[in-house]
């Protein structure tokens, strides 16, 4: 069996910096739904589009085919009375990106604190990266018609899946 569309295809993968340097290790497979499901970065997916368990591919994503460029309008600097405590670098909060915009939102990353000041970061970390995934196939087999209707692979813990 081949990579091909409405295919379940585990990967093993790494992932670089173009300086080799490790952005992750890949401790976990991938396992994506094949054929524009939007659940792999395009280009990875189409350069494993017929290919083989056991083939390996090496892909290089410029930021704007992986996270994208860093947006410094996404950075907000807000008032540390506003957010709860305790506060550290590296929570997560969900805000809106624009005042008057509820139904656009963003998970913004604290990055530093200051005495009265809290620094919001909403671009990915990862954002204005260029980065070389490489990967194995390990794995290829059809996807189930529920997993083709609903977009993503059902995997056997799901709780969705108990649900049908």
């Amino acid at each position: 069996m081949q990579v091909d569309k409405n295919t379940v295809v585990t990967l093993d993968y790494s992932v670089t910096d173009p300086d080799g340097g490790v952005v992750d290790a890949g401790r976990e497979p991938i396992i994506y739904l094949h054929g524009d499901y939007d659940d792999i970065f395009p280009k990875i997916e189409m350069a494993l589009h017929g290919k083989k368990v056991g083939e390996s591919v090496q892909v290089k994503l410029p930021p704007e085919e992986a996270f994208g460029e860093y947006d410094e309008n996404l950075v907000q600097v807000e008032p540390r009375e506003s957010f709860p405590e305790p506060l550290e670098v590296g929570m997560q909060f969900e805000g809106s990106p624009e005042e008057g915009d509820e139904d656009d939102f963003v998970i913004y990353r604290v990055t530093d604190l200051a005495e009265d000041k809290v620094i919001l970061d909403g671009n990915h970390p990862l954002a204005g990266m260029a980065l070389i995934f490489t990967c194995t196939v390990t794995a290829i087999r059809p996807a189930s018609p529920e997993e083709i209707s609903h977009g993503h692979v059902h995997h056997e813990d799901d709780d969705e899946d108990l649900l049908h």
